[in-house]
């Protein structure tokens, strides 16, 4: 009975809370891009470099406080930043609207042109942020690293194995429930959110009922920038923050809003869950899981691992295409592409 609950700690340290944590970040990520498709009717391929920009921000803010000796106690001091990362994020998504994606709006523009033109923001959103802060990796996390150790979690349970639970791991978790929770009720509750769900369904018909659409498209945009900073800085928090490791994570985001559903809130938040979890199931090493588990002398003398976790984006990838094959909606049914 040990050696299983030793096994189950050591999954649940290498395995669960990891992706819980990523599916967690993945799933805000994913939230506000399929906002974006739902309301605006395309690909924003520039939502991980607006994740990046708005991180930035809120690191440049927090190098800020912590130089004039302002910190959140045990709590990271990026907490406090966080608003003015998300104030920078939405006044440029603002500004890359009336600039950039308005004048095809008006124009009535087929959706690909609105998707070549997210990629030319993409590349400008990425300069702009390796030019303010570097393109090397950035450590911004401060304040109490653990909520749990693994020595304490030993010394608690007299288990061979023990679970370490970071501070921004945990904290990934909360911010994303109640982020998730106000989304949902902002639009199932409020006037402005029934008219972003109606603009979604029939532009034509909303605009008949006397829906602002310019009202519409800013405040989809404050939402998108709003959720893809809080995404940003929790990744940085959890892992480092680099420029082009945003831009690496588009895939995973756009796999999770499609194996959720396409313009789908709900599909987004489930389809960010199912791709972490594959993408860390895969790239774990199971010799010490199976180490616990099999008879002695049974026990795997390599890593048993599926794949090195330099291809873990690969997984992404292979379950994008699956899906796109066998079941173009995803789970709960969005719009085909």
């Amino acid at each position: 009975m040990e050696n299983i609950l030793n096994a189950f700690v050591l999954l649940a340290n290498f395995v669960i809370i990891p992706a819980l944590a990523y599916g967690s970040q993945l799933a805000l990520g994913a939230l506000g891009v399929t906002l974006i498709y739902a309301v605006l009717r395309f690909s924003n391929f520039a939502h991980g470099d607006l994740m990046a920009f708005g991180t930035m921000i809120t690191i440049l803010v927090t190098w800020a406080l912590q130089g004039a000796g302002i910190t959140a106690g045990p709590l990271p001091t990026a907490l406090l930043a966080l608003p003015v990362g998300i104030l920078g994020a939405v006044l440029l998504a603002l500004v890359t609207d009336a600039w950039v994606y308005r004048f095809y709006r008006r124009q009535r523009s087929d959706p690909v042109v609105f998707v070549i033109a997210s990629v030319g923001v993409m590349f400008i959103y990425n300069a702009l942020t390796r030019f303010v802060i570097g393109a090397d990796d950035q450590r911004f996390e401060d304040g109490a690293r653990f909520v749990m150790r693994v020595p304490d979690f030993k010394a608690l349970t007299g288990l061979e194995e023990g679970i370490a639970i970071r501070t921004s791991q945990l904290i990934t978790l909360v911010v994303m429930i109640v982020t998730v929770a106000a989304v949902f009720w902002f639009l199932q509750r409020t006037r402005t959110g029934k008219a972003m769900r109606a603009y979604s369904d029939n532009e034509d018909l909303a605009l008949l009922s006397g829906i602002n659409p310019d009202r519409v498209v800013m405040i989809t945009w404050i939402l998108a920038a709003t959720l893809a900073t809080i995404a940003g800085v929790l990744y940085g928090l959890d892992k480092s923050f680099r420029p082009f490791t945003y831009f690496q994570l588009l895939l995973p985001i756009f796999a999770a809003a499609i194996v959720g559903g396409i313009g789908q809130p709900l599909g987004a938040v489930a389809g960010g869950f199912v791709i972490a979890f594959s993408e860390v199931m895969i790239t774990y090493a199971y010799k010490g899981f199976l180490t616990y588990l099999l008879p002695e002398g049974w026990a795997p003398e390599g890593l048993t691992q599926l794949l090195g976790t330099d291809y873990k984006f690969a997984v992404s990838f292979i379950i994008l295409v699956l899906v796109l094959l066998i079941r173009p909606t995803g789970i709960f049914r969005g719009k085909v592409l």
